[in-house]
């Protein structure tokens, strides 16, 4: 591990695995790449300009998920602060921190507000998220973690009423065997007094789904195709962004929405940081996200699976999102 602090001001602490994104990122296109369906994982969408696309997705009108557990939070926030009893917010796939505001508002407002821990594989966006919130919260002491949340939760920092925050429906980018191996490590962090709050998407009309993933501005296009810009920056790859064609639909049978990249063409890649070249034909297609969408039964059996009781569930008055409040059993 390499801990540093920002100088600039000691309230701030951030951890930072030792080449660990450019290590994991290598190994995870090694095991992608060569799969009969190829395929790269969904975090690494998020550099610092991926997450500021993924921003701007969350405006368009098609893109209901983060309006509707944003309205969700803004409802309940206080409940949620109340009921959990909690003084820190340990946010996993932070970003911005744009999901959990309502949250820590809710915190700072009851006085709990003692640590924020944003954990997120962007350096850069949890310095920026950290030094921002410190900014609006004057003596909060905030200890960011730049790791991947399927390999390094042990780094979270130690402490007692925490609330874990895994929002924004990203658990559902996990497939079902990662999902419960997640959950069954978010348990094993959890004390008796710290509680779990889990942003689920709800299953619902196919249309509206891939509407979400297919927006009219293209944003969405370009936000998938980061995550070949990505690899090419961190792995000295020669992928050419423009020559994949952004795919989303729902698949029923697995109640998810997959995202893939098509091939424009026959094409060769070389990836040299992951000692790899790798062939697409014309019209191939590489998966780079699922989006599990839930229901209320089937998040409580998930839970209940890895340890978990579920103590509460929120949704829009639409019913398109739900949150999901969780404590050890």
């Amino acid at each position: 591990m390499l801990e540093e602090s920002l100088a600039a001001d000691p309230g701030i602490r951030i951890e930072c695995l030792e080449n660990g994104e450019a290590t994991g990122l290598a190994a995870d296109v090694r095991e992608g790449l060569t799969r009969d369906l190829k395929e790269l994982p969904p975090k690494y969408l998020y550099d610092a300009r991926g997450s500021a696309l993924f921003d701007r997705i969350t405006t368009l009108p098609e893109y209901y998920p983060s309006r509707a557990e944003r309205e969700i939070l803004n409802r309940r926030a206080p409940e949620i602060v109340v009921e959990s009893d909690a003084r820190e917010l340990i946010e996993l796939g932070s970003g911005t921190a744009s999901k959990t505001r309502a949250l820590l508002y809710a915190m700072a407002g009851a006085g709990s507000l003692d640590r924020y821990v944003p954990f997120d594989v962007d350096r850069s966006v949890v310095e920026r998220c950290a030094a921002e919130l410190l900014e609006l919260y004057p003596g909060l002491a905030v200890h960011g973690v730049v790791g991947d949340f399927e390999r390094h939760l042990e780094h979270i920092p130690a402490g007692d009423r925490r609330l874990f925050a895994f929002l924004g429906g990203t658990i559902g980018n996990l497939y079902p065997p990662q999902r419960a191996a997640f959950l069954r490590r978010v348990r094993r962090l959890m004390g008796p007094t710290d509680t779990l709050l889990i942003g689920t998407d709800l299953v619902k009309d196919r249309n509206v789904l891939e509407a979400a993933y297919n927006d009219s501005e293209g944003v969405t296009a370009e936000f998938n195709r980061n995550v070949l810009r990505v690899v090419n920056d961190t792995l000295d790859a020669d992928f050419e962004p423009e020559a994949f064609e952004h795919v989303a639909f729902f698949d029923e049978a697995n109640s998810w929405i997959e995202m893939r990249l098509r091939a424009r063409g026959a094409q060769t890649v070389r990836v040299n940081g992951a000692q790899l070249e790798v062939s697409f034909s014309d019209g191939e297609e590489m998966r780079t996200e699922i989006s599990a969408k839930f229901t209320r039964d089937g998040v409580e059996r998930e839970l209940e699976a890895a340890g978990m009781g579920l103590d509460g569930f929120y949704t829009d008055d639409d019913g398109l999102f739900g949150l999901a409040s969780a404590s050890r059993r």
